[in-house]
């Protein structure tokens, strides 16, 4: 049976609500642009992905890649989540959330020698190299203060996610990891290098995965390098799925945490290691809404018509970057037949669109609207561009609400100048 995901905001006749609670009076106080999120869907979503894996050992790393803002993180380590860190900075925010440095792994294509001599120093549980020549510079740092690392080898399995070319870090076309056939004969040759220690080998062939069929090719190719490396003696403790799993942006069918098990469960008990799964997206994405007001409109004598936010590209980069679809919902209920609206946002920039001829009610000046599934790659990808300033977050727990990050200045910008 398929578990229903959980969806927070929701139209009433009141205008909508997320967890019951008013986004209309959320933003009265606090202003837009907002992104506001569901502590709820939070934990439905982790645990839903806890569960499934249940009758095997696991342990799920929160990507912190998705969204770090510090309470985020903080509500995912309280709910038993480790860490999954692509920099040196978010290695800090899993620190400062409370994480253990044990609990942490450190990933990322392009590790600085300062990055990593802190997450060797601090002790971090796994640092996942990306080739051979960063596991000499880990080895050769590890040695030069006393210290052992603990490392895994990203492999690139040259398998199509299947999702879109941007997010897509598993073939070999991609910048990501060693190549799979390359791996067993790296980690033969430097298995008795002072200063690291095998403890794993990782995977993640992308973003956004949509269907089972790749997520368990991926696990079958991980775990045939894991036997391998069994037989060689190098005493794994865990294999490492990667992340990956998709959310239904536009409600369409989307592989559940439990379908994923079913897939690649069969694949894991070859080897009977614990698995270590890196989601995101798949636990705060559909935890968020961008919440913006309309600033203009305008018609074309051909007919086209905008509504122009106060929130653009700066606030919510994916539908520039990758031309994503995302649900928009007015916050208080549009009268009227519905019309092809183009939806901007106000940045000078041709891309800043949210979206292309939607079905909507007519909006007017002033009106709110909700850009929905906006928890993952959302705030976290915002910028200055235009010299705007990042907007405020709100988490609503509980029916109460709480600003998390609050609306930056001008001030706060130019106190890194001169």
């Amino acid at each position: 049976m398929r578990r229903l995901v959980y969806l927070p905001f929701q139209p009433t006749s009141d205008g909508l609500v997320c967890d019951g609670v008013s986004v209309h009076a959320i933003a009265a106080q606090v202003g837009t642009p907002v992104y506001i999120y569901s502590a709820r869907s939070i934990r439905d979503a982790f645990r839903s992905i806890d569960e499934a894996f249940a009758s095997y050992p696991h342990a799920i790393h929160y990507a912190l890649k998705a969204n770090s803002t510090l309470a985020i993180v903080r509500l995912l380590r309280s709910l038993g989540s480790r860490a999954d860190a692509n920099s040196g900075g978010e290695v800090r925010v899993a620190l400062r959330a409370g994480f253990a440095p044990t609990d942490i792994g450190f990933s990322g294509v392009g590790k600085t020698r300062d990055e990593l001599e802190f997450a060797i120093a601090e002790g971090v549980g796994t640092i996942n190299a990306e080739s051979a020549g960063e596991l000499d510079r880990i080895a050769a740092i590890a040695r030069s203060i006393g210290r052992e690392a603990r490392v895994a080898l990203r492999v690139n399995p040259d398998i199509d996610a299947r999702s879109h070319p941007n997010i897509s870090t598993g073939l070999k076309s991609n910048k990501f990891g060693v190549p799979l056939e390359d791996a067993r004969q790296m980690y033969r040759d430097r298995s008795s290098l002072d200063g690291i220690r095998f403890v794993g080998v990782h995977i993640h062939i992308g973003s956004q995965i949509t269907t089972a069929e790749p997520l368990r090719r991926a696990a079958g190719a991980l775990v045939t390098l894991a036997i391998q490396l069994r037989d060689d003696g190098v005493a794994l403790e865990h294999v490492d799925l990667g992340g990956g799993l998709g959310i239904a942006y536009e409600g369409r069918p989307m592989i559940t945490p439990a379908e994923y098990a079913t897939a690649v469960l069969p694949e894991l008990r070859r080897a009977g290691i614990p698995v270590v799964l890196e989601p995101g997206r798949a636990v705060v994405g559909h935890s968020g809404a961008l919440i913006a007001q309309v600033v203009d409109t305008k018609q074309y004598p051909d007919g086209r018509q905008f509504a122009v936010l106060d929130a653009g590209m700066t606030e919510l980069l994916r539908p520039a970057l990758y031309g994503s679809f995302h649900r928009i919902l007015p916050v208080d209920a549009r009268r009227g037949d519905e019309q092809a609206l183009d939806i901007v946002g106000p940045i000078c920039e041709s891309s800043d669109v949210f979206a292309r001829e939607r079905a909507m009610a007519p909006l007017c000046v002033d009106d709110l609207v909700a850009i929905l599934d906006t928890g993952a790659y959302g705030a976290v990808m915002a910028s200055n561009y235009n010299r705007r300033m990042l907007a405020p977050e709100v988490l609503v727990d509980g029916g109460q609400w709480t600003v998390i990050r609050r609306r930056q200045t001008l001030e706060d910008v130019l106190a890194l100048e001169r």
